[in-house]
């Protein structure tokens, strides 16, 4: 068993893979927290779709990859904002738009700009963490430690906006560059997760996690922790059956994520599918052996609130 374990080590990009992994896996449970409780599972993924356009204009520039999504991102979430608040349009509708026309914006200029079909899309699309190199890793490892400070020195701030919007900017906060931080930061971890499950499957590793912890903890700050946990193990067991099965490396990441969420979902103490089945089944048991439970229940909750 031990050697199972060690085994993988013993390769260099192995290393590098799991170390990106666990970064990542913190990165995107911190991050996915906040886009769980502000619902905008759906903008992060008409986001990581979008910068697919920015990257032939990289390409050919000669700028890296990255700060060509990076700009693509914060410009698709500038659109779509200008049309959800100028317009009569739902977001839905603008995120629908905004993903398909910035997807065939990128497949039209890698097919147009000289030198641009040189791009993998393949690539881009579902990830390589295999093929990541240790200047990926530290760049990981730094958008990751930067991102948890920014957090904590203001997590009270946006512990305000995220669940009090209204009454954060009656108080006086900056409301809007809350807002266009959040976006900036989902934008951002979707570039760096782009080289380890693509864009394809990177808003599953965006929410998985953070959902998973959803169902387990109730305060936002546990849930950065238990959903930083979940990530890290899912990064880790994933590259593990992807070496054992030879698995693509991202799916394999995002199925774990998916197995722990639906583990939670099951078994989750106060909102597991079974748990509450079981908790039902028992309840109905003692009003059966005493008819009168309800209404010793219905006086602790009085005396409770």
């Amino acid at each position: 068993m031990l050697d199972l374990i060690i085994e993988p080590l013993s390769l260099s990009f192995m290393q590098r893979a799991l170390m990106l992994g666990i970064f990542l896996g913190v990165l995107c449970a911190v991050v996915g927290s906040y886009m769980i409780v502000q619902r905008m599972g759906m903008l992060a993924h008409a986001i990581s779709h979008s910068v697919m356009a920015g990257l032939p204009i990289a390409y050919v520039v000669g700028l890296a990859l990255s700060f060509g999504a990076l700009v693509s991102g914060v410009l698709s979430a500038l659109v779509l904002y200008l049309i959800e608040s100028r317009s009569r349009v739902k977001t839905d509708t603008a995120m629908a738009l905004i993903l398909t026309s910035f997807v065939a914006i990128g497949v039209t200029l890698v097919s147009v700009l000289p030198g641009a079909n040189r791009i993998d899309l393949i690539h881009i699309l579902f990830g390589n963490i295999l093929g990541v190199t240790m200047t990926e890793v530290w760049w990981t490892l730094a958008v990751t430690v930067i991102g948890v400070i920014l957090v904590r020195l203001f997590f009270k701030e946006l512990l305000f906006y995220t669940f009090d919007p209204k009454g954060a900017q009656a108080s006086g906060l900056p409301v809007r560059w809350y807002n266009a931080a959040l976006i900036v930061a989902m934008t951002v971890t979707i570039v760096v997760c782009l080289p380890t499950v693509g864009a394809l499957l990177v808003v599953a590793l965006l929410v998985a996690p953070a959902a998973t912890a959803y169902l387990l903890v109730k305060e936002l700050h546990q849930m950065m922790w238990v959903g930083s946990i979940i990530g890290a193990l899912s990064s880790v067991i994933g590259m593990y059956l992807s070496y054992y099965l030879d698995a693509p490396s991202g799916a394999s990441i995002v199925l774990v994520s998916f197995c722990f969420f639906c583990l939670a979902f099951l078994f989750s103490p106060s909102d597991g599918l079974l748990s509450n089945f079981w908790t039902q089944r028992k309840r109905s048991r003692l009003v059966d052996q005493d008819p009168q439970f309800i209404d010793q229940e219905s006086r602790l909750v009085d005396q409770e609130y």
